[in-house]
């Protein structure tokens, strides 16, 4: 198949699923993201870099017409707005489009959705599967949370991933489909983040392929332990390239890197080494070496007033002494006395190592007694706060900043250490401001939001790959018969 193969983003985002189909070998066609925050990394990236505010403002504002965004390359829009643009969805089929790819909310999805138009939440999957209709790509990639997969039995309903599933199936010409359950650290990615994804052939590339589908969902760890369902990994199916002893950790991630920057290391890992360099990919318009030479983007320690650092190292000190996290709620615990907070958290640190060291050196408590003092000073009803550990996979990356504290040092993630986790290369830079305060949230998406929910550019390459594959093959397949 000749040149690179064309894809769409929907959804984009901040482009993480974009980063990892052009790590495959696919070239944009067209990006579609609502949020002028997210798309303004997505353009400054993908398309050209950002040098006048008041320029992106200009070009990504509500007046701008779709078809005039659409000749960069990102539309600023809702889907919607890109569907009622008939001239440029006659453009993109007659482009033919090789692969069509997003993650459209779909927790409430069901069959019935077309048919009930009141259904909000139906909504964009199924402008998703009309925008399939009307371009007609060679293959469908779409992707999800993986709870989307649950059956709803308490409704004998099935599943909203299976009944979009059967939906894909029969859009447009038709498509088959194979369901997959996979986990980016089974890709190279250091962190544990499953994901459901409905991968498709049109009916016709199908067919040219050979491939057998499946409507049952394939998981990637079935690779190496065996399914009673599956016999062998079905042909359209990433290939698995981490497993075991071999997924990576934070330390693989961020150890190469202090809160100035980067750290001069004699052992550098192969994925430090990897992000370091741009992960055989460069932002557009901007040498790598370039963006390198600025330093280390998006590397901004946020700042805790002392009482928080010192919770911070307690939640340190409580993993590696095997304390449960919970105990920090125990003082804020209504039903209990003062003395009955006392002996709970007696009975939980008794056998803790004292003097009660932190991991950056600070004395915390030099007896239990002292420590049961500084909880009951500290103790608070947020205890999802939780630190990293350097020998496991950072666990799924949200979009908050406060959820995950530093393996060593008293203090919260920066977005580029997140962005590590996800297996963003250091030269891929984030835009807009960093984080927002929570009724903002419903509508802004500053940095750390885009970088909780995009797809791990390590899996999307994964999944990229396997799909250029099938295309390639069916385009030697068409050949031979042309022939």
């Amino acid at each position: 198949m000749p040149g690179k193969l064309t894809y769409v983003d929907l959804f984009a985002g901040c482009g993480g699923l974009s980063l990892g189909l052009e790590q495959a070998g696919f070239a944009l066609e067209l990006a579609v993201e609502k949020s002028d925050m997210a798309a303004e990394t997505f353009f400054h990236n993908f398309i050209e870099p950002i040098s006048d505010q008041k320029e992106w403002k200009s070009f990504s504002a509500p007046s701008t017409p779709v078809e005039e965004q659409a000749k960069k390359g990102v539309v600023v829009k809702q889907l919607s707005d890109v569907l009622d643009c008939k001239p440029l969805l006659q453009d993109l089929k007659s482009r033919e489009i090789d692969l069509v790819a997003g993650g459209p909310p779909c927790q409430g999805f069901s069959l019935a959705g077309r048919r009930n138009p009141e259904d909000i939440r139906n909504k964009l999957p199924w402008e998703f599967l009309e925008f399939v209709e009307a371009v007609s790509p060679k293959a469908v990639i779409i992707e999800n949370v993986s709870g989307m997969s649950q059956d709803f039995k308490k409704h004998n309903q099935e599943s909203p991933f299976d009944q979009l599933r059967q939906a894909l199936i029969q859009t447009g010409v038709g498509y088959q489909v194979q369901p997959v359950h996979l986990n980016a650290m089974h890709f190279g990615a250091p962190q544990h983040r499953p994901r459901v994804m409905l991968l498709g052939l049109r009916q016709d590339v199908a067919d040219a392929t050979g491939f057998k589908f499946s409507d049952k969902t394939w998981r990637s760890e079935f690779a190496k332990l065996g399914s009673v369902e599956f016999s062998q990994k079905p042909e359209i199916a990433p290939i698995l390239t981490h497993f075991g002893d071999d997924i990576l950790t934070v330390a693989d991630a961020i150890a190469d890197l202090n809160d100035s920057g980067y750290r001069r290391v004699s052992n550098l890992s192969e994925f430090a080494k990897e992000m370091r360099e741009g992960a055989d990919w460069e932002p557009a318009g901007d040498a790598a070496s370039k963006r390198r030479n600025k330093g280390l983007p998006n590397h901004t320690l946020r700042k805790h007033a002392e009482h928080i650092k010192d919770r911070f190292r307690l939640y340190q000190f409580f993993r590696d002494q095997g304390v449960h996290n919970k105990t920090i709620a125990i003082p804020k615990n209504e039903d209990l006395t003062t003395g009955g907070k006392r002996q709970l958290l007696h009975e939980a640190l008794k056998d803790a190592k004292y003097p009660a060291k932190a991991p950056d050196g600070k004395i915390l408590a030099h007896s239990v007694e002292e420590l049961i003092e500084l909880v009951l000073s500290l103790g608070t009803k947020k205890h999802s706060q939780r630190p990293l550990s350097w020998t496991s996979p950072s666990p799924t990356v949200v979009s908050l900043p406060d959820d995950y504290v530093h393996p060593d040092i008293p203090r919260t993630m920066t977005v580029r250490e997140m962005a590590r986790f996800q297996s963003f290369p250091d030269n891929f830079e984030f835009r807009a401001k960093e984080t927002t305060g929570s009724l903002r949230r419903r509508v802004e998406v500053p940095q750390y939001t885009q970088v909780g929910n995009a797809v791990p550019p390590k899996m999307a390459r994964a999944v990229g790959l396997s799909i250029r594959s099938a295309l390639e093959l069916a385009a030697i397949t068409e050949g031979r018969r042309a022939s």
